[in-house]
């Protein structure tokens, strides 16, 4: 296998269930480096949950979480986060009264610690990291601008920014094209694109099966909690048994 195939992180029959339902049971997949994997499956199916598993927000009631080989199952947010995993939220979770500019700064505050060594030299890395993803994302001109002023478009792309700003390998990615318009759906295409292609991992969570066909290089098709379906997006897209799945619960 490539290195462009390298396994970043292997999730392991995890397990997770709330009293009587199981949001994520029995789960195995891997994501690999340097391609984009996209979660796909209806309302419910557990795809939010297993990034809460990834991320720490939730601890697996069994499974394993292993990444770059080390396991990262019961790590706090912030480590797991610092070890180069990044995440978008459906609901964005920006700080509203904060400049963009700030927003973003927050996310590398620990490079900025001056009395630590070569804490000068890593607060001009942090001063860069935050003027590229203010560049990446059109947000230059709105550095000043407080979160909750920003159009929906723009707090969707700070939200981004984040991430990029952090550093993160790997890239977990929540719904963050919903309700784009066409514009910002095209430059989010090209950022995921160029951002692949410098390096970094991603795996995104998606509705829209306009994108899921634009970006993905592998989906992982989930119903109830289970992986029905790992592969290529032509194969899972154009399975008439999981298309009934997806688009009867959407009906629904």
């Amino acid at each position: 296998m490539s290195d462009q195939q390298d396994i970043l992180l292997q999730v392991t029959g995890v397990a997770k269930t709330f009293g009587g339902l199981k949001a994520v049971d029995d789960v195995t997949l891997a994501l690999r480096a340097g391609i984009v994997t996209t979660l796909v499956g209806p309302n419910g199916a557990g795809k939010t949950t297993l990034f809460n598993l990834i991320t720490g927000q939730l601890v697996p009631d069994r499974g394993e979480v292993v990444w770059l080989g080390n396991s990262i199952v019961r790590l706090p947010q912030w480590k797991i986060a610092r070890l180069g995993i990044g995440r978008t939220f459906q609901d964005l979770k920006l700080f509203s009264h904060m400049t963009v500019e700030e927003n973003v700064t927050t996310v590398t505050e620990r490079g900025s610690w001056l009395w630590q060594p070569g804490g000068a030299a890593a607060k001009a890395a942090r001063r860069s990291s935050v003027e590229a993803a203010l560049e990446a994302t059109g947000l230059k001109d709105k550095r000043h601008a407080r979160a909750i002023d920003l159009a929906f478009a723009e707090r969707k792309f700070l939200s981004l920014a984040r991430v990029m700003a952090s550093g993160a390998r790997l890239w977990l990615l929540d719904e963050p094209a919903s309700g784009l318009d066409p514009g910002s759906y095209e430059r989010f295409l090209s950022l995921l694109r160029n951002s692949v292609r410098g390096g970094v991992t991603i795996c995104i969570i998606e509705h829209n099966l306009d994108i899921v066909q634009g970006i993905s290089d592998r989906i992982a098709f989930l119903d109830q909690g289970r992986l029905l379906a790992e592969g290529e997006p032509k194969t899972i897209l154009s399975d008439p048994a999981l298309a009934a799945i997806y688009f009867g619960e959407r009906a629904a």
